[in-house]
């Protein structure tokens, strides 16, 4: 599902239990300088990750001072997180003169510990390359390193390399538990463009040879993957980036079932294995 950019005035682009994609919560909250954002999710476990602005986070009682950072836009320095335990009331603060900060959530009933996830402890990942037009750079932000932290939330940015390609390919899909072959993890993405008005294709393909569907996404496109293959693209002369939240429905390690008619693709995109053990 495609939900277009709208000005969602703090509140959940995509709330608990939504009919959709109900192991995930996501919201995008706005501040200017001073403006404080307060909230608590029963049953989710959370991520606050700032997608350009500085903040200070609290979290009943722990402190991250000075998370994010970046500038104009997700391209202006890494990506920075704090781990909120289910349930539990998380507040920041806006220390830069404007902020736009992602909350991600994954359905989860344990409470763990909270921690802040600095731009040197992110796991990154690089792969694929231009010939194939799959040149892509991952940096997770609660990702492997973080594996024995978190319950079942993944939270990564996504990057094209250079202008135009493909992501999710060799198509993919993740909607049963069965494994060792496949997990159930829902999956939203949020996507960005540079230079802003770029824009490209969400595909989503139920079932193996048959047709699908297709979004055209534009700078600040949600997308929700509850069940199907799931490759999008973008068009030459642009670069993309999507904030990708995954919540798995048993385990949090992802188990990727890559599409019979093109799995032979593996094969030829470099770096792609070491991708797909990352998602831990």
């Amino acid at each position: 599902m495609h939900i277009a950019p709208f000005d969602n005035q703090n509140t959940p682009i995509v709330d608990v239990d939504d009919s959709l994609v109900p192991l995930n919560y996501f919201n995008i909250v706005k501040l200017k300088k001073g403006e404080t954002f307060g909230y608590a999710v029963p049953g989710y476990e959370t991520c606050i990750a700032p997608a350009t602005g500085l903040i200070d986070v609290s979290v009943e009682g722990f402190e991250a001072s000075q998370i994010g950072g970046r500038g104009v836009d997700v391209w202006d320095g890494e990506p920075e997180g704090v781990y909120v335990p289910t349930g539990m009331e998380a507040t920041f603060t806006c220390l830069s003169d404007t902020a736009e900060i992602f909350v991600a959530g994954a359905k989860f009933e344990d409470v763990l510990e909270p921690f802040a996830v600095r731009a040197n402890e992110i796991d990154l990942v690089q792969y694929g390359s231009d010939e194939t037009k799959t040149h892509r750079k991952i940096k997770h932000i609660l990702g492997q390193k973080q594996k024995d932290r978190v319950g079942r939330l993944l939270v990564s940015e996504l990057f094209t390399v250079g202008a135009g390609g493909w992501s999710g390919f060799p198509s993919h899909k993740h909607d049963t538990d069965r494994l060792p072959d496949e997990t159930r993890h829902d999956e939203t993405y949020n996507f960005r463009f540079k230079p802003n008005y770029g824009s490209g294709l969400q595909m989503l393909q139920r079932d193996d040879n048959e047709p699908g569907d297709a979004y055209h996404i534009v700078d600040g496109s949600t997308i929700c993957i509850d069940k199907g293959y799931h490759p999008c693209c973008v068009l030459p002369g642009y670069e993309m980036y999507y904030f990708t939240i995954l919540g798995g429905l048993s385990q949090r390690a992802l188990v990727q079932y890559f599409q019979e008619t093109h799995k032979e693709q593996l094969h030829t995109i470099p770096g792609i294995l070491d991708m797909v053990a990352k998602f831990k």
